[in-house]
C-alpha cells in the first residue's frame, strides 16, 4: 500500500473527447469470465474497434447478490445472472461515437454460448472523482504486492501521475485461448482532478478490449480489497 496525504483542485472541468458509451442489453446470462468472449463479440460486430487506439471495453458487471442470487466465483463454467438494468459499457473518443452505435445497435452478439442483444445508448462523461478504480490491470503471474505497486507507480510516472494513495486488491485470471492473463484490482486516491480524467481518458497497461485498466470512480479506498 502507497499512502500519502495531499490536497487536491476540485475545479478542472471534464473535457468531453473520451466518453462512455452505456447500451441497454436484452440478455439472461452471461459467463463470469467473459472478458475475452465479449471482446471478440463486440469485434465481429464492429471490426474497426481491433485497430482503434485507446477503445475500453468494460467488463459487464451485476451486483453481488440478487433475489437471494449470490455471485460465484470467478472461473469457467460460471454464469452471472443478467438484470435489465444492466449495461454494456464502452469507452471510446468521442469522434467514434456515432459510429459505434450505428454499427453495435441491435446486434445480437454471442458471448460464450450466451445471447446479448444490444439495445439503445446514453453518453457518461468521465468522473471528476479523485479516487479511482480499476477491476482488472495486468500483471505477472509471480508480481506481490509490492511488486505490483512499485512497477504501477513507474507506469504512472510516464503519463506525468504522482501516486498518494493506492491499494491493491484481488487477483484474477482472465482466461483467452492464447493462455491466461493475470489481473490485479487498484484503487487509487487523492489524485488531482486532472490526474483522474488523464488516467481515465488513457488507461493503464494492456488489454483494454478485455476491460483492462480501465478506470471508474469509487465511492473510497476502503473498499478496494473487496475487488470489485
Amino acid at each position: 500500500m502507497f499512502w500519502q496525504e495531499d490536497g487536491s483542485d476540485n475545479t478542472t472541468q471534464v473535457p468531453d473527447d473520451v466518453v462512455d458509451v452505456l447500451f441497454s442489453i436484452d440478455c439472461k446470462r452471461i459467463p463470469v469470465d467473459h472478458a475475452f468472449s465479449l471482446s471478440t463479440a463486440i469485434k465481429a460486430a464492429v471490426p474497426w474497434i481491433a485497430e482503434a487506439p485507446g477503445v475500453g471495453v468494460h467488463t459487464v458487471h451485476v451486483a453481488g447478490s440478487q433475489n437471494g442470487w449470490e455471485r460465484p466465483e470467478h472461473g469457467q463454467g460460471q454464469h452471472l445472472i443478467v438484470s435489465r438494468r444492466t449495461k454494456l459499457t464502452i469507452r471510446v473518443h468521442k469522434e467514434q461515437l456515432d459510429t459505434l452505435r450505428q454499427e453495435l445497435r441491435g446486434k445480437t452478439l454471442d458471448v460464450g454460448g450466451c445471447q446479448l442483444t444490444v439495445g439503445e445508448c446514453r453518453i457518461r462523461p468521465l468522473s471528476r472523482e479523485t479516487t479511482i478504480f480499476a477491476r482488472y490491470v495486468s500483471t505477472f503471474p509471480e508480481d506481490r504486492e509490492d511488486t505490483f505497486l512499485t512497477g504501477t507507480a513507474a507506469e504512472l510516472r510516464k503519463l506525468d501521475i504522482r501516486v498518494r494513495k493506492a491499494l491493491c486488491g484481488k487477483r484474477t485470471i482472465l482466461n483467452t485461448p492464447a493462455g491466461s492473463i493475470h489481473t490485479r484490482s487498484l484503487m487509487l486516491a487523492d489524485l488531482s482532478t486532472e490526474e483522474s480524467i488523464r488516467l481515465q481518458q488513457v488507461g493503464l497497461g494492456p488489454y483494454r478490449d478485455m476491460g483492462c485498466g480501465i478506470f471508474i470512480p469509487h465511492k473510497g479506498i476502503d473498499s478496494a480489497n473487496k475487488g470489485g
